[in-house]
């Protein structure tokens, strides 16, 4: 490097002159400039880039139909092809002697663990045979016999036009709407199970259960479930009915062949159900009454019995409902308002079946939660809904406009459940109002005027199969109040 700078002195006298201008700078003392006199720099504002960790899915669109929670039951053949006698079985082996499900000596849930057949169902005869002898058996087994005669060869109940079966003597009056023919035939059905005949079982209405159960499953949509048609606004009256009736056979029959139709029933109900809410005549508009929710929570609480798939949430939204329907002061339940009383058709309806001659929503309401639990005899609520029912007994009398089946019905089921002193002052009252008033003459024999509040819907088929199976609730469930 010497050697170089020796050879190129130009080189070191500008670099002495470079360090020099250096040395002057650095000695010049430095002023801070003014905050207020700084230059204002703006800067255009930037959007941060979000810190994505995962890339989110895109939202599902929201169904129109809220889907129904159960499994699908596949259904391969028309049960009309295959539901015949030898091919009604039980889910246990070694039963085609066994006359009922109570003959059974093997676990059935619904009925108890062993032979003692105890549980909810243990008090039906099974197949007329068994059972202690029920104070209305005269009365009750005409009615079957009187029900039987009057069966169409395909399974159903026709109800306007059963008395085509009348070919001698006088035939029959009393016709129903058909728009409820599925209605009628699964009270009909009701009946005999009620009386322990069962679809295999060596009882003499065996064959009219076989075909009754047969025809309904004929009746039933094979997508949505749904049994009949919604031809009529109450088609949902009839649909809850004959799904009762389609679990109780299939339940007490032990049929495997007939469940999946059963368990299509009541995914029909659980799609009809208002979200979060009970039910009324359309599926899920929000609109929500006592009587139809009633017939639905028997079916749901006949499908925990039997083992269905059934949504317990629904029981609950129900015992909701009712709360809010039940006047606390008074334990009146309301139709659609709270302490309300029934309901009737437009026109005169009213004025021939006066609203306040019975306490029918009282007596489903009780009967429900009586059946859902969580109420027992010393609830307050008991006592005051049983006063109520007891306070309007049963009382046959067309110009006072009194007759009431439908009042009737759930009013015996109950006060059968609360037992002691309502249940005895009200058997009397039953017992005048019934039994002393089925027809004995000719082709009427064993039946009942349809003469009632809803008479002229159901017909004669109607109040025969309702009052029957109000005369069975001696027997038809044990008493499940909890005391």
């Amino acid at each position: 490097m010497a050697a170089q700078l020796r050879r190129a002195p130009w080189l070191a006298l500008s670099l002495a002159l470079h360090g020099l201008i250096v040395l002057v700078l650095l000695l010049i003392p430095r002023e801070e400039p003014d905050a207020d006199s700084a230059p204002q720099v703006r800067l255009a504002p930037t959007e941060q880039a979000p810190v994505i960790d995962e890339i989110p899915p895109e939202p599902e669109p929201e169904p129109d139909i809220p889907p129904v929670v159960f499994d699908d039951v596949p259904i391969e053949e028309p049960i009309s092809d295959v539901i015949e006698k030898s091919d009604i079985v039980s889910d246990v082996e070694n039963v085609a002697d066994a006359e009922s499900a109570f003959d059974w000596t093997g676990p059935n849930p619904a009925i108890g663990i062993g032979g003692d057949a105890g549980g909810k169902y243990a008090g039906r005869p099974g197949g007329g045979r068994r059972g202690r002898r029920s104070p209305t058996y005269d009365t009750t087994h005409a009615a079957l016999e009187w029900l039987a005669r009057h069966q169409d060869d395909d399974g159903s109940w026709d109800a306007d036009e059963f008395m085509k079966h009348d070919v001698e003597g006088t035939a029959c009056d009393g016709a129903g709407n058909p728009a409820h023919d599925v209605g009628v035939t699964g009270l009909a059905l009701l009946a005999f199970l009620g009386d322990g005949h069962t679809m295999y079982g060596a009882g003499e209405y065996a064959d009219n259960v076989h075909a009754a159960v047969k025809w309904l499953t004929t009746q039933q949509d094979p997508d949505s479930g749904l049994l009949g048609t919604a031809s009529s606004n109450e088609f949902v009256y009839d649909h809850a009915i004959a799904t009762l009736a389609l679990v109780e056979a299939s339940g007490l029959s032990r049929s495997r062949v007939l469940r999946p139709y059963a368990q299509r029933a009541l995914n029909y109900l659980e799609y009809h159900r208002n979200p979060y809410g009970v039910w009324r005549y359309q599926p899920r508009d929000g609109d929500a009454d006592t009587s139809v929710t009633g017939w639905c929570v028997l079916a749901y609480k006949a499908g925990q019995d039997f083992d269905f798939q059934v949504n317990v949430q629904a029981l609950e939204f129900a015992a909701a409902f009712l709360d809010q329907m039940t006047d606390p002061a008074t334990g009146r339940t309301g139709y659609s308002q709270r302490g309300g009383s029934s309901s009737r058709l437009t026109g005169d309806h009213a004025e021939r079946f006066p609203r306040e001659q019975n306490e029918c929503m009282s007596a489903v309401s009780l009967l429900c939660r009586i059946f859902m639990g969580g109420i027992d005899a010393k609830d307050p609520l008991v006592e005051k809904q049983a006063q109520l029912v007891l306070a309007k007994p049963p009382r046959w009398d067309e110009e006072a406009g009194t007759i009431d089946h439908y009042a009737w019905y759930y009013g015996t089921y109950a006060l059968y459940q609360v037992g002691q002193s309502p249940w005895r002052q009200w058997q009397k009252s039953l017992h005048r109002a019934v039994v002393k008033t089925q027809r004995n003459d000719a082709n009427f024999r064993g039946s009942w005027d349809p003469r009632g509040v809803w008479g002229s819907t159901g017909g004669r088929v109607y109040s025969t199969a309702i009052l029957c199976l109000t005369l069975q609730a001696y027997h038809r469930y044990a008493r499940v109040l909890i005391r």
